[in-house]
């Protein structure tokens, strides 16, 4: 009957250390986390924005959007954008143009969001609901590359890409 004993005195001593943890402060353990890229925001900060979740919808549809060009799917990209940025790009112009802009970069190869802003206007758009996601993007030809996709909640609810840079 040695056992209960034993199991007595390490209830004992569990209840001890119990009992002197909570005397003193737990230590504080953080996820482990990237170094934010130039400019970024901490993940909490988004959060405190009344319109975040319009912000981060926003967002998203620019990084799936930033997606197709990666892989040069030119004509898709064009083609899922907004009626107003097909009326504004026509294809011919953009079948031309974005590869200019995109083949000097090289291969695509880290990309990470810094900002994403809501707006209810923009300078020569209708009102509506607006989001321009920045992107620091790296590539094989450039390591600092700002992206600035500018996307628009079409009647239909769907995010859609309305305006790009990159410089």
């Amino acid at each position: 009957m040695r056992l209960v004993p034993t199991l007595l005195a390490l209830g004992l001593a569990l209840a001890a250390a119990a009992a002197a943890a909570q005397e003193r402060p737990l230590p504080r353990y953080s996820s482990p986390t990237l170094p934010l890229a130039p400019g970024a925001k901490p993940a909490g900060a988004a959060a405190q924005s009344p319109n975040a979740a319009l912000e981060k919808a926003g967002q998203t549809a620019a990084h799936a959007w930033l997606v197709l060009l990666d892989r040069k799917d030119w004509g898709t990209a064009w083609d899922s954008s907004s009626q107003v940025f097909r009326q504004t790009v026509p294809l011919p112009a953009w079948m031309e143009g974005i590869p200019k802009l995109r083949d000097p970069l090289g291969a695509f190869v880290e990309r990470q969001p810094v900002e994403a802003v809501y707006k209810k206007s923009l300078p020569g758009r209708p009102d509506g609901d607006y989001v321009t996601a920045i992107f620091a993007s790296k590539f094989a030809n450039k390591a600092a590359v700002e992206e600035a996709v500018t996307t628009v909640r079409d009647p239909d609810g769907r995010w859609r890409v309305t305006g790009y840079t990159a410089r």
